[in-house]
């Protein structure tokens, strides 16, 4: 059990408990790092492309990272949200196969959960703004993290138990689409950890293949069969994804982020940005800007 948990870490970002009215009504929101709402009273929407959904008291719901989403409140609504980032040692998130909101009834653990990490997090809200583009900055991202990098062990563990307690709600819910079980070949975990070390530098699936010591069309069909992606495209939506990031927590210039993200020129940058994302990316930045109340 202890190897499994390894493969996943959750760093805690916001953890608080709010009463929104009809001010909370953004469109376009992209966050870079995964969000669960605790709905207590009150009623809200959130709503991304695929799907429309109702915040309703007694339920647990959580938005994936890079998510684009609306979010409103007609009249009140009284929410517990916890914001964290995941990192893999695998470089494949717990929710790869799982891009959607995922919506589940609450209990009575998850309530006294949520308010044990208010209590031992105490200061973690967002105070300035309930508009998220007020806080989405790379800057305000790591002043949140250093602080737990200063709380005590004791602290950060069971954080770090709530945070796991709280996700697996969502693991366990029939809508939860389970990932291979079979176990990664080391040679795969190899290539996606290069892939995610290097994201700025040219690399090839003939790069991938020879570092594995494996022929280029079985080093692609065992990657495919270990990730269910083929290596190129991969690589692609890794790029695209620190791309996405960059967009969202930066102002640096779109050459800067294709260059950033290993790609040769902007051009082509658009082109698989586009192909992974529906948008080009100066689509996804002014949309990313224009957080707007919803009239």
């Amino acid at each position: 059990m202890s190897k499994r948990l390894l493969r996943h870490n959750f760093s805690l970002l916001h953890v608080n408990h709010v009463k929104l009215n009809e001010q909370w009504n953004y469109a376009n929101v992209i966050s870079p790092y995964f969000r669960i709402y605790y709905i207590d009273d009150g009623e809200g929407f959130i709503s991304s492309r695929q799907e429309k959904l109702k915040l309703e008291k007694g339920y647990l719901y959580i938005i994936p990272s890079f998510t684009l989403c609306h979010l409103r409140c007609n009249d009140y609504l009284s929410q517990y949200f916890l914001h964290f980032f995941e990192e893999s040692a695998e470089g494949i998130s717990a929710f790869e196969y799982n891009r959607k909101i995922i919506k589940v009834p609450a209990g009575k653990t998850d309530i006294v959960n949520f308010k044990r990490l208010l209590e031992i997090n105490p200061g973690r809200g967002i105070n300035r703004s309930d508009n998220p583009k007020d806080y989405e900055k790379n800057a305000y991202y790591k002043s949140y993290q250093e602080l737990n990098n200063i709380v005590s062990d004791a602290v950060y563990f069971e954080t770090q138990g709530i945070m796991l307690q709280l996700i697996s709600r969502f693991l366990s819910s029939d809508h939860f689409k389970s990932s291979n079980s079979n176990p990664i070949p080391s040679k795969i975990l190899d290539a996606i950890r290069h892939i995610q070390l290097n994201l700025k530098k040219n690399i090839t699936v003939a790069d991938l293949a020879k570092r594995a010591n494996l022929q280029h069309d079985y080093f692609s069909r065992l990657f495919f069969q270990s990730t269910g992606e083929r290596p190129l495209n991969y690589l692609h939506e890794k790029r695209i994804e620190r791309a996405q990031y960059l967009i969202a927590t930066t102002s640096l210039s779109l050459s800067k982020i294709a260059e950033e993200t290993g790609f040769e020129n902007v051009p082509y940058f658009s082109k698989i940005f586009k192909k992974v994302t529906s948008l080009t990316p100066g689509e996804y930045k002014k949309q990313n800007e224009l957080i707007y109340p919803i009239n």
